[in-house]
């Protein structure tokens, strides 16, 4: 039995090489920062057909999916990475408002009561631009933390959003486990069954 989430860490973002009807790749992720918390929030539309003077029909469409993550810092790295600026030759990071943030899967696991954990992956989305908030020091420290947020949505190689399992689930792959972080998951393709023979009656 799968437990109750008590804990949260590595938190990764890979970036989205190639996403049409042919296939779908990604580079190798990279850790975003030391994870504090996230937020998933799916959004559905959905519509109600009255008919005989009720509700007969509800249909929902997925809406894509808000998710926040809170880290001790994004480095400069890691907000080239995400939202597309660029470090100089000097090191320093330069913002332009012609910047464009990539799309990538971000990936990370919440550690389960019981043993184990619950592996994440959303594949497809992007970051915008984070709020940044300062305090002059007092005579209590008091932790300044980021935080950033994007907008998932399916695939169009599949129309799959996210994926998830449980490392100490029944049957489940153990490589699978063991891989989460250094590439995006992908099932293994299966082989389709050859077509039945034909009964030519001879």
């Amino acid at each position: 039995m799968a437990g109750t989430r008590v804990g949260l860490r590595d938190v990764y973002f890979a970036k989205l090489i190639k996403d049409d009807e042919t296939g779908v790749s990604y580079d190798v992720p990279v850790k975003v920062g030391k994870a504090i918390e996230a937020s998933v929030s799916p959004n559905t539309n959905s519509e109600t057909l009255n008919a005989d003077d009720g509700p007969s029909e509800i249909e929902t469409a997925f809406g894509g999916t808000e998710i926040e993550i809170g880290v001790d810092q994004l480095s400069h790295d890691v907000q080239a990475l995400l939202l597309g600026h660029t470090i100089n030759a000097d090191g320093v990071l330069e913002k332009k408002a012609t910047d464009l943030a990539p799309y990538g899967a971000l990936l990370f696991r919440a550690q389960v009561s019981g043993g184990g954990y619950k592996l994440y992956a959303f594949y497809k989305g992007k970051f915008q631009l984070q709020e940044e908030s300062f305090a002059t020091k007092t005579d209590s420290p008091e932790f300044q933390t980021d935080s950033i947020t994007g907008t998932f949505m399916r695939r169009a190689y599949d129309e799959v959003w996210s994926r998830s399992v449980f490392t100490e689930g029944e049957g489940v792959n153990k490589t699978v486990v063991n891989e989460w972080f250094t590439k995006v998951y992908e099932p293994a393709a299966s082989t389709p069954a050859p077509p039945p023979e034909e009964n030519t009656g001879a």
